[in-house]
This record gives structure tokens, C-alpha cells and sequence, in this order.
């Protein structure tokens, strides 16, 4: 037999009560902070929080989009899946178009990632959308891209791709724009981290 804490709700009070010990939140707004606990809750580090980077007004901008009814544009569909739909305070659309059947030719043709070219198949819902990306790189460069050329603005961009390459440097420069973002710093990131900060933004209900 083994001995381990049964009680699902019980598993999360202590994990976020863990958290909120083990992590030094003192340089956050408690808006960010709500919103961090959360990531940490996704990946288990509690020295996370040292690399949140973020615009002041990124957790207001994100719910009030939501609250009106926004839609959550995500480049990835493990970031979809990640959305708590309950969360999301007016049914918001959540929406991926990686495997749009028009996204592969759509890639070729721009000599790009798929995951870059499906932005182009979200039209004006951009517009005042919450934004999570947390797979690609190359899609976060795009979409910082295809604003200075003139595309529709989102509310906040959640810019948390993970890797090796373009990693750091997407969000670097997601970091010197002028979009409301919540990004984290370095090479850590992923669908789980954006998902929990989409989460945190829909509702701060632990």
C-alpha cells in the first residue's frame, strides 16, 4: 500500500498553497501573480516566475476581451485542448487552424511553418482576440509580423513557445512591442504553461 493524499480537492489546495510558499511572487501585480501561480502549477517550477515577463495592463486587457465575448487564438491544438471551456466567461469561440486543410498549401506557398501560415485562415477575428501561442516560434514571429503590416490588433498575446530555435528571440520580441503580452523568458515554455495563463486569465478561481 501506498500512502498519497486521495482527495482531489485537497491536491489542489495544497498545491497551490505549496506554491504560493515556495515562490517568491513579491516583484508581481497580484493579477500576474494569480496568473503565474497558475503556470507553475502547470509545469512544477517554482523559479518560473523569475522569467514572467509582462505588459502592466496584460490580465486586464485578456479578461475584458474575454468578458466580451473574444475569441482564444491558438497556434496549436494541444494549447485548444488546454482551455478550460468552463472558465471562459461567455462561451468564448477557441480556435486552432493548424490542420485546416488549407493550411499546408498555404505554407508552401509562403515558404513557411504551417504553424505560421494557419494565422493567416483567423481573418478579422484577430481583432481584439486573446492570442496563445505555445508551440512555435515561427508563429509568434509572424504574428508580430503580420500586426506591423497592418493586421488586426488582439486585446493580448499569450507568447510562451518552447525550443531551442527562435524561442527566446520570439519573445524577446514580443517583449520590445507595443501588444499587451504575458510572455516567459528563455527557451522554457509549451502548451501546458500557455493553457494554464489562458486559464488564469478566463477566471481567478483556483
Amino acid at each position: 500500500m501506498y500512502s498519497y493524499e486521495h482527495d482531489g480537492a485537497e491536491i489542489y489546495r495544497q498545491s497551490f498553497a505549496t506554491i504560493r510558499a515556495e515562490a517568491d511572487l513579491s516583484g508581481l501585480p497580484e493579477d500576474v501573480a494569480q496568473v503565474a501561480v497558475r503556470m507553475i502549477h502547470a509545469c512544477g517550477q517554482v523559479d518560473l516566475v523569475a522569467d514572467v515577463a509582462f505588459s502592466p495592463d496584460v490580465v486586464l486587457a485578456g479578461r475584458k476581451a474575454l468578458e466580451s465575448g473574444a475569441p482564444v487564438l491558438c497556434d496549436a491544438q494541444m494549447v485548444a485542448s488546454g482551455v478550460t471551456r468552463k472558465r471562459l466567461p461567455a462561451f468564448n469561440e477557441v480556435v486552432c487552424t493548424l490542420n485546416d486543410p488549407r493550411t499546408p498549401d498555404l505554407a508552401r506557398e509562403m515558404g513557411t511553418t504551417r504553424t505560421a501560415a494557419a494565422m493567416h485562415l483567423w481573418g478579422d477575428r484577430l481583432d481584439g482576440a486573446v492570442v496563445a501561442i505555445g508551440n512555435a516560434p515561427t508563429a509568434l514571429f509572424h504574428l508580430l509580423e503580420m500586426v506591423r503590416d497592418g493586421a488586426p490588433r488582439p486585446a493580448a498575446v499569450i507568447g510562451i513557445p518552447v525550443g531551442f530555435i527562435g524561442a527566446v528571440e520570439s519573445k524577446e520580441a514580443l517583449a520590445a512591442s507595443d501588444l499587451e503580452f504575458l510572455a516567459v523568458r528563455g527557451r522554457r515554455g509549451g502548451s501546458a504553461i500557455t493553457a494554464a495563463a489562458v486559464n488564469a486569465i478566463a477566471s481567478t478561481a483556483e
